[in-house]
């Protein structure tokens, strides 16, 4: 597979570099230093908040015997 470095844009190619999709050592280097220092972010919420308030309801009305 072939792609470009996600740091550099250098053409990288999965069946002959080690460091994939990264061209080398140093730019997988600096992009974990740049998640390290925060430079990159999750726009938005991996998951949906209200998702655990339904899973919290479920598991009280297990807890407390009552059927669903």
């Amino acid at each position: 597979m072939k792609r470009k470095c996600p740091v550099c844009g250098k053409s990288t190619d999965s069946a002959t570099d080690a460091d994939f999709p990264f061209c080398g050592e140093r730019c997988r280097t600096l992009d974990l230093g740049n998640w390290a220092s925060e430079k990159y972010v999750i726009s938005s919420p991996a998951f949906d908040e209200s998702m655990f308030e339904e899973l919290e309801r479920d598991l009280e009305k297990h807890d407390s015997g009552e059927k669903e």
